[in-house]
């Protein structure tokens, strides 16, 4: 696979025409953090890559990290997307929808490199970029969506904070998919898959909760 299915498959130079120097730069910005991560480049080599004057990228970004930003604040919209799909309103039951999700997750951190590393490896002070704060917590949002129809599963009072939830299992899945669903040689061996893994981590959280099992007693 290249850089990004959602991008330019493989090498060639595009150059730039009228009217879509910010998609150029956004394109080479992808194929630079895929190659060197995304610190590993400048703005000067994305304007090189994307076949314009140094001082071209300044019509559409004040600098680099501005591009970054971009190419994050894009990345969580696709992965906000993916999550939706999974999720289908908890159909056929919010416990299998829930699965469908974590294994999206560990889907788009496998198969979109470029646009994940830029998402939670380019250190942005979200505090600069509103427009990607608000794509993150889109993404939250479905897995708090989630997490709040398997918690109405349980009696009010034996219900956990769903925010809290839907942090616990980001930060798991996260994890797995930083140190085991990489889909490059970074990838550390483990006797099951990515997948399996996850929903057997989700199956003793959920069960901890009183969850994931069988129904709760009233």
């Amino acid at each position: 696979m290249g850089w990004s299915k959602h991008g330019r498959e493989g090498g060639g130079h595009r150059g730039y025409h009228h009217g879509n120097l910010r998609e150029a730069l956004v394109e080479a910005a992808l194929r630079l953090i895929a190659e060197h991560g995304p610190a590993g480049f400048s703005f000067v080599e994305a304007a090189r890559l994307a076949g314009v004057s140094p001082a071209a990228p300044y019509r559409h970004f004040h600098d680099r990290d501005e591009l970054l930003a971009e190419v994050a604040q894009r990345g969580f919209a696709l992965l906000d997307t993916a999550l939706v799909v999974a999720w289908d309103e908890g159909r056929p039951d919010p416990l299998t929808a829930f699965n469908r999700i974590g294994r999206a997750y560990l889907a788009f951190a496998r198969g979109e490199r470029a646009y994940y590393a830029a998402m939670f490896e380019a250190g942005l002070a979200l505090d600069r970029y509103p427009g990607l704060r608000a794509a993150g917590e889109r993404a939250l949002a479905v897995l708090r969506q989630a997490a709040e129809a398997l918690a109405a599963k349980l009696p009010k009072e034996r219900r956990p904070p769903t925010l809290m939830m839907a942090l616990h299992i980001w930060a798991m899945t996260h994890g797995i998919a930083s140190l085991f669903g990489r889909g490059d040689q970074g990838r550390r061996a483990l006797p099951m898959s990515p997948e399996d893994l996850l929903e057997a981590g989700a199956l003793v959280y959920l069960q901890g909760l009183g969850l994931g099992g069988p129904p709760a007693g009233p």
